[in-house]
């Protein structure tokens, strides 16, 4: 029987889904521009900040709910309940905050860059995300796409670099389970502190280290800036923590921070692990091809919770300052253009990551293959 439901998943996990066509592409980024209404590249001010307002006003709504109701609540197993679904819920607003700050890194809130650096900034520090470091990170990660020795995240082991433990996450589920746990409850903090799934760098590597060989020396202020705005958050809770008491604070603030990262760790890992995307080399990489290595995923409900953005994942990495608005229209607009090049795959996302952890070990060039260089996720150790 389970052996049977494993199939069941790996079998939809599959379905409707081929390989990326491995040879170049025969259109350029400019062909794929042009399909694009102008339109879709406008950044208005006023529209950003509608979905800003909105947000507040949501944020606070779900508060006053918490303080009014769920914190009264007597019985222990209804105040726990209430707790997840508040936890729940208010992690999907954190994420929309997420969401606006990641735009304004990629100046895809406004035309002005002090007002997206401004915004973002504020945003991400109160998700304790440290916004100056990661935007030149991000910004890596967006210029290396694909290409397997330069990938700023989550880039892939070849076989010879896997360790012997990844054997029984394969063989057993139970092991598998605790490993994603674990990679998905706390894979964005140990990120951003030990560059956790990160890059190798020559020496440890950190968000908050302004010294860092993930910076350059004129990155370094606005690292202790950001450093300095998230310290401040952090004595800004210790308050509240001596005021309210730390069970408050981890209700309030804490069951919502650890929804916002977990999501944002399930859909980075999704957007680009998957059995049928390829990596490159030195030899066959470039921007386009890199950028074209990234999946469309259906995320159900909560595609509305996070803009419509995340299903037009393929669109940002080609044009990053569309901003969320205007994704989906620019995700019609190229489909046509890109044909098998577009990639979506709308099985459900916890089948998708349970699948993610089994298939996607390390990536390896297919054996008798005249195309070297290109490189595809395997699992037979």
């Amino acid at each position: 029987m389970f052996h049977k439901l494993v199939k069941s998943v790996r079998d939809m996990a599959r379905k409707n889904v081929s390989r990326t066509p491995h040879i170049k592409p025969p259109f350029t980024l400019g062909d794929v521009r042009k399909a694009i209404p102008l339109h879709c590249f406008e950044r208005s001010v006023f529209r950003s900040f509608s979905y800003v307002f909105f947000d507040v006003i949501l944020l606070f709504s779900l508060y006053c709910i918490f303080n009014t109701y769920i914190i009264t609540e007597s019985s222990r197993f209804c105040f726990l309940v209430y707790m997840i679904v508040y936890s729940l819920l208010q992690g999907c607003v954190f994420s929309r905050f997420w969401i606006i700050g990641h735009e304004c890194g990629h100046s895809a809130f406004s035309n002005y860059k002090c007002l997206n650096d401004t915004v973002g900034f504020i945003f991400h520090s109160l998700l304790l995300f440290p916004y100056f470091s990661w935007k030149y990170t991000h910004h890596r990660h967006h210029s290396k796409t694909g290409y397997l020795q330069h990938e700023e995240f989550n880039g892939p082991m070849l076989k010879s670099e896997v360790p012997l433990i990844f054997k029984h996450l394969i063989t057993n589920p139970a092991a598998r389970f605790l490993f994603t746990f674990i990679v998905v409850a706390f894979g964005v903090p140990l990120y951003l502190l030990v560059n956790f799934r990160g890059r190798a760098y020559d020496r440890f590597a950190s968000h908050f280290d302004p010294f860092s060989p993930m910076f350059s020396r004129n990155h370094r202020a606005q690292i202790f800036f950001s450093d300095a705005a998230c310290l401040a958050m952090v004595c800004g809770l210790y308050k509240l923590v001596l005021i309210k008491g730390f069970a408050w604070v981890a209700c309030v603030y804490g069951g919502p921070y650890l929804v916002q990262t977990s999501l944002l760790i399930v859909a980075a890992t999704l957007h680009h692990t998957h059995p049928f995307v390829p990596y490159y080399d030195s030899a066959e990489w470039n921007w386009l091809r890199g950028s074209l290595s990234t999946v469309d995923r259906d995320y159900g409900i909560l595609n509305r919770m996070f803009y419509e953005a995340t299903n037009a994942h393929v669109a940002h990495h080609l044009f990053p300052k569309i901003p969320h608005y205007h994704a989906q229209e620019a995700t019609r607009a190229i489909k046509p253009i890109l044909g098998e090049y577009y990639r979506y795959d709308d099985t459900p996302m916890y089948i998708s990551l349970w699948s993610a952890f089994k298939e996607c070990v390390y990536v390896e060039e297919d054996e008798g293959d005249q195309n070297k260089g290109i490189y595809w996720y395997k699992n037979k150790l």
